[in-house]
């Protein structure tokens, strides 16, 4: 795929949608940061349904600690992997509250020093929290990204570089926002819905699917 369609693409994105956001539900960077560990291989609506009641009840490092993990589970167990997710969760309220004033570190390196948290979770904190022009690859960019020939990889990491290195500099700090949306929506995981996307023409997937009644 060459320069002029990605940046054709990325302009449809955001004329369609011109200030994306994540779908989980926040109001401050550490209820992002807890959100997202807890959405790893799970839904955001799950999710949200789960942190609507716990942040009602606590929704700081020291609230959350202090529910310890048999306290937590309760809020969470909705959710896949929660007892995991209930440790890890806790283990890094406790890092919070003792190396970072109670504070999400702002920077890669003690973001993936916090217990759960890897590559692409830091990558949405810095993204979504900090305004940094990251790009998280999860399952839905992953598959966009390959399926559209935006920036084919064999694996996130690769899929990453190819993303940073080719998503137009103007485009980068909302472009993980439009690529999630569009592989949750549109270019779904076993039929993507060709016939009614707005990228149809740009793409390079040469299996589109056809309207369901043609099918």
């Amino acid at each position: 795929m060459n320069a002029e369609k990605r940046h054709a693409i990325f302009t449809r994105l955001q004329k369609e949608n011109p200030h994306p956001t994540t779908e989980l539900e926040y109001k401050t960077p550490f209820e992002l940061l807890i959100a997202v560990l807890l959405s790893a291989q799970a839904t955001d609506v799950s999710v949200n349904k789960a942190t609507r009641v716990l942040y009602a009840v606590a929704n700081t490092p020291e609230a959350i600690y202090a529910l310890g993990v048999d306290g937590l589970i309760p809020y969470i167990q909705t959710i896949g992997l929660f007892r995991t997710k209930a440790k890890n969760v806790i283990a890094t309220c406790h890092l919070l509250i003792t190396e970072h004033h109670s504070e999400v570190p702002r920077n890669r390196e003690a973001l993936e020093a916090l217990p759960g948290v890897g590559r692409k979770t830091a990558n949405v904190v810095m993204n979504t929290a900090f305004g940094e022009p990251t790009i998280a690859v999860d399952t839905h960019i992953f598959r966009v990204s390959n399926r559209t020939g935006l920036a084919p990889g064999k694996n996130v990491d690769i899929v990453e570089q190819k993303l940073m290195k080719f998503v137009p500099k103007e485009f980068r700090q909302d472009a993980h926002h439009w690529l999630i949306l569009h592989g949750r929506y549109t270019c779904i995981a076993r039929k993507p819905k060709c016939w009614n996307c707005m990228i149809a023409d740009l793409c390079e997937y040469k299996q589109k699917t056809p309207l369901p009644d043609k099918v």
